[in-house]
């Protein structure tokens, strides 16, 4: 025994067929071992799409533009060449109209496969992620594993990505089609100094050149051992068939009875659990529509004007806000507090939520018209800097005119830019206009949407500009943000948005290597005191 586990308990067999088997039991179908003279027949070389499972699906979700496939396949690969990173692309893989690759909105019709070791291969150039995994044919997410206590961690993977991989033309193709990459080395998160976490399961999306490694942590409110979407999640039972099938292609069957290869199948293993968590269908899809974002700053650079282009994925904290979000919603409750630490992405979420929610009250037959809330001219400007860069159109009002002008639009979109509308306003122009807001009839197929940015500061209920735009729309939606706790004065003024609809706190952004950690110093007792006297 001592000899089978020396020579075959490697990343592999500890981590990568445990893995593998893990996935059918989320409902993915394995594909079988791919190799390279199934090329051309059952796979695209140039792109990994599969051929057959593609052709099948979207004569299935496009009926009347059946005969299309092999152009939009054409298509496909010219978008995939483009160095956008893979924006073309991703533009029409969440498309729905006038031709579809994802049903997004029916899980069922779509396909889910998986296979191991499948090259990403241009010339002489090639990668071979550990695991790959196709939507409808294609290859949107890989995975690569190592075994625990491995030389560097996933430090060293993170190097080996943004060194070889991301900056390397002839990877463009796989890098742009690709939308999720996980990390893991089947360990629990450890930090280097408290500071960031050097060794665990991680994920990011496609880069240029360098892409941050996010960790994932589940929601788990009440500490339980296994948080509660990783142990109530309805796994199907493994077919003991396509378990030895795949053992049996990657020459592992010899782990089969094996006590350890029993115990890397626990669902709850770092490994197993990143991917519940994020790979789960409807998940998957979930962040695939809504969890990307592609931003493009400006900045100057010896005189001249340069333009920078990033693809950005959500945080696990905003995951979790917007679906908590929709929670609510579903429930019938228009307000609350998002208190996410500082540095942990508020704006970005806020973006995410226009997307999410446009489409959420879509589906209820109304339009969706957001306004960002700031307090402080420099706020508004990098609001209006964060949101552009993402995408977002645009509207500030520099008087009570022009914002009641665009208060009584009843339309989400204005101009010709196609783009989604986000209104930004910096309340503290108004400050001293008490005078009632008076609309038009309320619109039935409008949704006003209002979040507040740094609420912590404090808000008067009654007679202010603000609290009389909120009464001038009962049926408006307000989502405070703030990364601040609350003053003891500020606490009356709070009650208006309502309670917490999520939390995300400062140890957990240390943690995740977001927040740089604060070294404590004792302080006079009289200070002390007075601070205590502010919070209570």
């Amino acid at each position: 025994m001592a000899d089978i586990k020396n020579k075959y308990f490697k990343e592999s067999t500890r981590v990568q067929m445990p893995a593998l088997v893990h996935l059918s039991r989320l409902g993915y179908k394995y594909y079988g071992k791919i190799n390279e003279e199934m090329k051309g027949t059952k796979y695209d070389g140039e792109t990994n799409i599969l051929l057959e499972v593609f052709r099948n699906q979207f004569k299935l979700l496009n009926p009347n533009h059946a005969d299309e496939v092999d152009d939009v396949l054409r298509y496909i690969k010219q978008e995939l060449d483009n160095d956008d990173l893979g924006k073309s692309f991703y533009k029409r893989l969440t498309s729905i109209s006038p031709i579809k690759f994802i049903d997004f909105e029916n899980i069922n019709n779509n396909s889910f496969h998986y296979t191991a070791e499948f090259p990403y291969k241009n010339g002489q150039e090639e990668f071979r992620p550990d695991i790959t995994l196709f939507v409808n044919g294609l290859p949107l997410v890989f995975i690569e594993v190592k075994k625990p206590s491995n030389k560097g961690g996933t430090e060293a993977e993170s190097e080996r990505m943004n060194r070889k991989r991301f900056p390397n033309k002839k990877f463009r193709r796989f890098i742009n089609i690709t939308q999720l990459m996980i990390f893991s080395n089947n360990m629990e998160y450890d930090s280097e100094g408290g500071i960031r976490p050097i060794q665990g399961a991680f994920y990011c999306t496609g880069a240029r050149k360098i892409a941050k490694f996010n960790c994932f942590r589940e929601e788990n409110p009440y500490n339980v051992d296994i948080a509660p979407f990783i142990k109530d999640f309805p796994y199907l039972e493994i077919d003991k068939d396509i378990e030895k099938k795949i053992l049996s292609d990657f020459n592992c069957q010899v782990i089969y009875a094996t006590p350890e290869y029993k115990t890397n199948l626990n669902v709850n293993t770092p490994t197993n659990r990143i991917i519940t968590s994020m790979c789960s269908k409807e998940r998957l899809l979930f962040l695939i529509k809504y969890g990307i974002a592609y931003v493009n700053i400006e900045r100057k650079a010896d005189g001249n004007i340069e333009s920078l282009d990033q693809k950005h994925i959500m945080r696990y904290q905003q995951f979790f806000a917007t679906l908590a979000v929709i929670e609510k919603f579903n429930e019938g409750i228009k307000s609350g507090v998002i208190w996410h630490t500082q540095g942990s992405g508020k704006t970005a979420l806020s973006y995410y939520l226009t997307k999410v929610l446009t489409d959420y009250f879509a589906k209820k037959n109304k339009v969706a018209k957001f306004y960002f809330i700031v307090d402080r001219l420099d706020l508004l400007q990098q609001a209006t800097f964060e949101f552009k860069a993402r995408g977002l159109e645009v509207k500030t009002a520099n008087s009570r005119q022009e914002l009641m002008s665009q208060f009584r639009t009843n339309q989400s979109l204005e101009g010709n830019s196609g783009k989604f509308e986000i209104t930004v306003v910096n309340i503290q122009r108004f400050a001293e206009d008490k005078e009632k807001v008076v609309m038009n009839d309320y619109a039935t197929n409008l949704q006003r949407i209002f979040i507040i940015d740094e609420a912590h500061r404090g808000y008067n209920p009654t007679g202010c500009f603000l609290a009389n735009l909120f009464d001038a729309d009962r049926e408006s939606i307000k989502i405070a943000l703030t990364g601040t706790p609350l003053l003891k004065e500020e606490r009356a003024s709070w009650k208006v948005f309502g309670n917490y609809i999520h939390t995300y706190y400062y140890d957990k952004s240390i943690q995740d290597g977001y927040t740089l950690k604060i070294i404590r110093e004792d302080i006079e007792t009289s200070y002390r005191e007075k601070l205590s006297e502010i919070y209570d």
